[in-house]
């Protein structure tokens, strides 16, 4: 904010110039001690400045005037005046008025660097690439003869006259056609494109064009990730109290889920996760934020099942790897079978002629720490990671938790532009104005630059980590776009990124070579069989990437990670228990399950050159649990159970799955309630089941009954 003499100063016109300009547009300015907020200041930069400009009109027309000679046939010179004369414009006018508002456009932006501080950047969010281009016209909706002119840098009237030629009478605001233009624009050796609006309420799919000049360097960002007591938090204590960027560690009064460092007069932002379900849980919510990821491995334990995972979540995220080898301090630690271990995971060390950086390093000595940081630094120059800082800001929340004494506590990643203090915000589906805007070391600041890690409040509501977030002009647009979201999100299940298998065919139509399969399978044999298979299959160029495989039942992981990777799961004589099946339609992930390989191949094949014709699949009627074991002589044994969900029916198919793993697959051959047989048994119900040619029961098993239906593929 500044008074009406402060901006009048600034400026340089009188207080009565600016209180009579306020006043017209409708502003309460009264005297020289008034109070400008920024949306003024910005109301009157646009029309005190022009009206400076427009004082000087008659020498700067001449400028213009004897810039170029227009030379025109005769014959078509003063019907092309005459046109231009019944719009009521002057072509002199027409260029005057576009020298000056460039001219205008300069001077206002010396006057906002001037007072950045003040008031945020009006730059639009969005800019088309093809602006930068001198050699691309875009082309919108009813572009009139003037407006195509100015685009083309040429006088109006050239125009007119190639429009008469072509035998179109067109006066300067007559709308052209898409083809009328074409035509004008091709004989400037030109190219044309039609303008693509963006849907702001849509902001995580925006497709940001940036002219390469306005992009400058950004800090990396860095996620650890590794098996529970490898050294993560050891190793992220010591970066952070050894490579703070300004002042005393001490000085860190808030923990917002990241932090930056500085190693050699650069900075690197590291995200403090929980694990790697939390990293692909944001990457699954379209929050693709981390550019490095270090895997850290116990030197004397070695590769252990998160550390698998956390391999396969990085692969998925398709971003550099770097191994950490820590502990190396302890008697017990062996690298070389680390090193051995992580090529069956398809990381070859450097040194073994791969792609894989490794550091052998010591939280607790600190040996090699310095050695990690470089080669963090190495990728990013590598990388070449840039950001537009001059945009509204766009990113990603990291964690949310809520105060009681302030609201919502909102811990965010600037991705691009610039978030500044007083900024209306839409994050996730809620909105608010940054009332405060704190750095990682609980200090306030006015602004944040991308790969800056910040927290912020104001917020309406409560997000969630992984939701994006997009910096807006007003308030009331904020609030417009936060509304819409939020129809939106009660209209359709925004978590819904997985492929279904009836998506195959159109995503390969459209240009997807790769498809990403989760496979879990009953034993190993089954598991590398399969995967070599699905490997081996190569249909109309595309790919078959086995981002996952594993023994054992499918788990809410998988889907978390085929939903972040837009991935299908298959299941080989495995089950996924209710609640997986639910996490799985919330996602919008498909699990198909067979029993049978060539089936499975067979199935993907088809689907994949849409070929699959209607397919008879499950549904689930009932489960029930075996609580004990009834053995007799005549009958054999008989299943005490308890139905958990659904109706069982007497006949009905059935299969036993123990432990995730299908046992059998029949019917039911008989269904007691006490000692009489009965056709069907109630959720919340005991009985007693007997399975066709299956004696092979044990407590705990349990025991679902489906039926085959035509329906749509869905799980």
């Amino acid at each position: 904010m500044m008074s009406v003499k402060e901006y009048a100063l600034d400026i340089n016109v009188t207080v009565e110039a600016v209180i009579k300009k306020a006043q017209e547009l409708g502003y309460d300015i009264k005297n020289a001690d008034d109070m400008l907020d920024e949306d003024q200041i910005i109301d009157l930069d646009n029309t005190l400045t022009m009206n400076v400009n427009e004082e000087e009109e008659p020498e700067y027309i001449d400028e213009i005037t004897e810039e170029k000679d227009y030379d025109l046939d005769a014959e078509l010179e003063d019907k092309a005046e005459e046109l231009a004369s019944a719009s009521h414009i002057r072509f002199d006018d027409t260029v005057k008025k576009q020298k000056l508002k460039k001219k205008s456009e300069v001077q206002k932006e010396d006057m906002h660097a001037k007072r950045k501080q003040m008031y945020k950047n009006k730059e639009k969010l969005m800019q088309n690439e093809a602006s930068h281009d001198d050699n691309i016209i875009v082309y919108k909706e009813g572009m009139t003869v003037s407006e195509l002119a100015k685009e083309l840098n040429v006088n109006p009237t050239e125009v007119i006259k190639k429009l008469m030629n072509l035998g179109i009478m067109a006066s300067l605001n007559n709308s052209l056609s898409y083809d009328d233009v074409e035509m004008i624009v091709i004989d400037y050796d030109k190219t044309l494109k039609s303008f693509e609006s963006q849907d702001k309420t849509n902001f995580e799919k925006f497709e940001v064009n940036d002219d390469p000049a306005s992009l400058v360097d950004r800090p990396a960002v860095v996620t650890i990730m590794g098996h529970v007591d490898h050294g993560k938090t050891s190793l992220l204590d010591y970066i952070r109290n050894s490579h703070i960027t300004t002042g005393e560690f001490g000085g860190i009064t808030q923990h917002i889920g990241a932090y930056q460092i500085e190693k050699n007069g650069k900075k690197i932002t590291f995200i403090d996760t929980p694990g790697h379900e939390a990293f692909t849980a944001m990457r699954a919510r379209g929050a693709s934020v981390t550019d490095i990821v270090i895997i850290i491995v116990s030197a004397v334990d070695g590769i252990k099942p998160q550390t698998v995972e956390a391999i396969d979540h990085a692969k998925a995220a398709n971003v550099p790897i770097i191994v950490a080898i820590n502990k190396m301090d302890l008697p017990g630690a062996n690298p070389e079978r680390v090193l051995q271990a992580l090529t069956e995971y398809g990381l070859t060390p450097e040194d073994w002629g791969g792609d894989t950086l490794v550091n052998k390093i010591s939280a607790k000595t600190k040996e090699g720490i310095d050695e990690l940081l470089d080669n963090i630094l190495l990728i990013a120059e590598l990388k070449n990671l840039r950001a537009n800082k001059n945009r509204y800001a766009t990113g990603t929340v990291i964690e949310a938790r809520l105060d009681k004494n302030i609201g919502a506590v909102c811990s965010i990643l600037i991705q691009n532009g610039t978030l500044r203090l007083g900024d209306p915000i839409v994050v996730g589906n809620f909105h608010g104005k940054v009332r405060t805007l704190k750095n990682d070391r609980g200090e306030n600041i006015l602004s944040a630059t991308p790969s800056t890690p910040v927290e912020i409040t104001g917020l309406n509501d409560l997000p969630v980590s992984g939701d994006k977030f997009m910096a807006f002009e007003t308030e009331k647009e904020a609030r417009k776009v936060s509304e819409e979201r939020t129809l939106r999100h009660k209209e359709a299940n925004t978590n819904r990124n997985g492929m279904t298998l009836d998506d195959l065919f159109s995503k390969v139509k459209d240009g997807t070579k790769k498809i990403n399969i989760v496979l879990k399978t009953d034993v190993k044999g089954s598991e590398e069989a399969i995967k070599a298979s699905l490997q081996k299959l190569n249909i109309e160029g595309v790919s078959i990437d086995v981002i996952r495989s594993g023994v054992g039942t499918i788990t809410e992981s998988d889907i978390v990670l085929a939903s972040a990777s837009n991935a299908l799961i298959y299941g080989f004589n495995v089950r996924p228990n209710n609640k997986t099946m639910e996490v799985a339609k919330q996602y919008g992930v498909e699990i198909r399950l067979h029993n049978i390989i060539y089936k499975m191949l067979e199935e993907l094949e088809q689907a994949i050159k849409g070929m699959l014709d209607p397919e008879y699949e499950e549904k689930v009627t009932g489960e029930i649990e075996v609580r004990q074991i009834f053995k007799f002589s005549k009958v054999g044994v008989i299943a005490g159970s308890h139905v958990t969900d659904g109706v069982i029916k007497a006949n009905s198919k059935a299969r036993l799955i123990r432990d995730g793993i299908v046992i059998y697959d029949g019917k039911i051959a008989s269904l007691q309630r006490e000692k009489d047989k009965v056709n069907e048994v109630k959720k919340g119900m005991d009985c007693g089941v007997t399975l066709e040619n299956f004696m092979d029961i044990k407590e705990n098993d349990i025991i679902e009954t489906y039926e085959m239906v035509e329906i749509k593929r869905w799980v």
